[in-house]
């Protein structure tokens, strides 16, 4: 019985430990993500390794923090994500869906939660960590905020406050 699991790795071991674990015989698969034409990890310090039938040399190698782990055995990844994963790579890299977001520069946006719930706001557009650049009017004058992406939704163009930006 053959199945996927998860390696925690030490920060910036990954790739070492993909190739100690190739060379004890394991398939091991790292997800890579280009963003602003800088090369990365889907998911740092992770790996992912298909095991066969021993998985305990897993556990001694080299910048090894841990295998996950469901009791006494490696918790079972389902052969269906890493295939979905895969399935979205393009070149090499993982294609990451666009947000679905109707905003636009300049639109005026609501924040619905957090610290700043109810206030309105120029939406300026999503930085590089999926969240939300707002400008908010705070204390007189014009703010950047970031705000996470669930936190703001359009406002009816005829919902026109008077904003002084």
């Amino acid at each position: 019985m053959s199945y996927w699991a998860v390696v925690q790795c030490e920060a910036q071991k990954e790739h070492a430990v993909r190739l100690l674990l190739m060379r004890h015989g394991f398939t091991t698969y790292a997800p890579r993500i280009k963003l602003r034409n800088r090369i990365g990890l889907l998911f740092r310090t992770y790996v992912f390794v298909h095991i066969h039938d021993r998985w305990y040399p897993i556990l001694w190698t080299p910048h090894v923090v841990r295998l996950l782990m469901s009791g006494d055995k490696p918790a079972k990844l389902e052969d269906a994500i890493v295939t979905h994963i895969r399935k979205r790579e393009v070149g090499g890299f993982v294609k990451l869906p666009l947000p679905n977001r109707n905003l636009k520069p300049g639109q005026r946006v609501r924040v619905i939660n957090g610290a700043f719930q109810g206030q309105i706001g120029l939406y300026q557009g999503q930085t590089g960590r999926d969240r939300e650049r707002v400008l908010l009017e705070l204390l007189g004058q014009s703010v950047p905020v970031e705000l996470p992406s669930p936190s703001i939704v359009p406002l009816p163009v005829a919902f026109s406050p008077r904003l002084r930006y």
